[in-house]
């Protein structure tokens, strides 16, 4: 049975709590402990899959389909390990379990109440995940404070008294310097502190966040107000990229301090990728210009990047691999709709991605740049919606069917060359939602002598998917005489999943979402594409 260490975030959201755990599990598992992570959503979604990115953030796919908060992407990206539907759970999730059990007198006629039946629920499932593990980090969502989160830190509790030392607690918290003060403050940290002392739950570490490294009388203020060891406050500035907090923490020995706190001891140590991939990213200097042109960007008066997270560090992973600083500014699609003049800004940019998304609002204005990219030559990788985009741009100003479009936006269009498939509708009728896409891993056959294949450099991949629409095959001839190359297929159902167009440096779309596999320790080849020739056409 595994060790388990809960985290908790206090003062506000946002402060990194699964970076913070991720870069745990970097250590952990770089002194030769197997690592798995969970986290832990106080919602009463099911899953992530209904959620508006502005109001979540992106929505991240497992291989096996499961729609989750993008911390998982985190956990991936940093343990450089694919997690599944055991490693994400939600409030909504434990509830629909626990109603199900109910309805099929698994409960033995019993009046199921929140605690126990609810809390049992979620350690069970913890515990399950530990069975494959030497340490589960759970990432409980949310602030200490919060009424949504009051149950996970029963479970958590709970778990503490049934298994003593294999369980401790880490607090995530802000500490703010005030610019009219000009001093950092304690005292919301103390605050969270006793609110989670309120739970039945005392911190065994504070990681404490902060613009700024922690200095000693505060670390001494912690320590005496908070009854945590000294040695146990870790220091957690901001960094100029994520990828140096795993190195940051190693210098305070905050995995030796943990394995500490369980009676463990460190079997071997083994950074040397990790130090290697900061080096290289130190050392890349020379910027590279990448626009994204969609619109999930702003709330109000704030741009908020983390609704394309995944795409934004596979853009960083194969800028670094070829030791450049990505550049990346943010397109709205609909300045292009109400000022087609303002598309020339495309040609300050050396590759343009366009990603996933969903609904009308900035459609014709993703069609518009799409349109600029191919007529003039510059890099172009869409995504998803990028791709079913792309296939109407050259529908209607290529093939010449100048009314053509996707179902999912003009239902009567006469030349569907986007369309939704046969099961696809029944779900939709029957206003089933959620979870019913095109989800996860599937097989993509590459088409040999092309450029994906040259990117790939294998016959058979696997790629993570998210969509309800697909290419209607009935316009695969018209398509392929005028130009378009469809480099990857799905053997089994025969559907599109890779175009490229000829006579173009890079023109690549894909049905499926690259960026939900990219590893800074080991980039997409679709990006390591777009970037590379991004690099030609710069020198061009």
């Amino acid at each position: 049975m595994a060790n388990f260490i809960f985290i908790a975030g206090g003062v506000m959201s946002g402060i990194g709590k699964g970076t913070t755990s991720a870069s745990l599990g970097v250590l952990l598992k770089s002194k030769g402990y197997k690592v798995e992570a969970m986290k832990i959503d106080p919602y009463v979604n099911v899953d992530a899959g209904t959620m508006n990115p502005i109001e979540h953030g992106e929505v991240f796919v497992t291989k096996d389909g499961i729609e989750t908060d993008q911390d998982i992407g985190i956990y991936e990206r940093f343990l450089h390990q694919d997690l599944t539907k055991e490693n994400y759970l939600t409030l909504g999730k434990v509830f629909l379990s626990v109603i199900q059990k109910e309805r099929a007198l698994e409960y033995g006629g019993k009046c199921v109440e929140v605690i126990p039946h609810c809390t049992d629920e979620i350690i069970s499932r913890i515990e399950n995940l530990g069975k494959r593990a030497d340490f589960v980090l759970v990432e409980i969502g949310g602030t200490i404070g919060e009424y949504q989160n009051a149950l996970f830190l029963e479970a958590a509790r709970q778990m503490k008294l049934k298994y003593k030392k294999r369980v401790i607690f880490i607090l995530v918290s802000y500490l703010p310097v005030p610019e009219m003060i000009g001093e950092m403050k304690t005292k919301p940290t103390q605050t969270a502190t006793r609110l989670l002392n309120e739970a039945g739950i005392q911190p065994d570490f504070i990681v404490a966040r902060a613009k700024v490294p922690l200095d000693e009388p505060r670390k001494q203020k912690l320590a005496l107000f908070c009854n945590v060891k000294k040695e146990n406050i870790i220091s957690a500035p901001d960094v100029e990229f994520i990828y140096q907090i795993p190195l940051n923490f190693e210098k305070e020995k905050f995995g030796e301090k943990v394995l500490k706190e369980f009676s463990l001891k460190p079997k071997r140590k083994n950074l040397k990728e990790w130090k290697n991939l900061c080096d290289r990213i130190e050392k890349s200097e020379k910027e590279l210009k990448i626009g994204i042109v969609g619109k999930y960007f702003k709330t109000g008066k704030f741009v908020l990047m983390d609704s394309y997270i995944s795409v934004i560090e596979a853009i960083k992973h194969a800028c670094w691999y070829y030791k450049r600083q990505p550049k990346i500014d943010w397109l709205d699609a609909e300045n292009y709709e109400k000022n087609k003049e303002s598309l020339k800004e495309l040609l300050n940019y050396s590759g343009i991605i366009v990603p996933g998304g969903f609904g009308q609002r900035g459609v014709e204005g993703k069609i518009l740049a799409i349109e600029f990219c191919r007529k003039n030559k510059i890099p172009f990788l869409g995504l998803c919606l990028g791709m079913q985009l792309a296939c109407v741009e050259f529908a209607r100003n290529v093939c010449g069917l100048k009314k053509a479009h996707s179902t999912e936006f003009n239902p009567k269009t006469n030349f569907p060359v986007i369309s939704l498939l046969k099961e696809q509708r029944k779900l939709l009728k029957e206003k089933s939602f959620g979870g019913t896409m095109r989800l996860g891993e599937q097989k993509c056959k590459i088409k040999k002598g092309t450029l994906t294949f040259s990117l790939y450099k294998k016959e058979i991949v696997f790629e993570r998917h998210r969509h309800r629409y697909e290419f209607n095959n009935k316009f695969k001839k018209i398509f392929e005489k005028n130009g378009i190359i469809f480099s990857g297929i799905n053997p089994e159902r025969n559907l599109v999943e890779i175009i490229e167009l000829k006579n173009h440096p890079f023109f690549i779309a894909s049905q499926f979402h690259p960026e939900f596999k990219s590893r800074p320790l080991s980039p997409h080849p679709l990006f390591l594409g777009l970037v590379k020739k991004s690099i030609e056409n710069e020198k061009k």
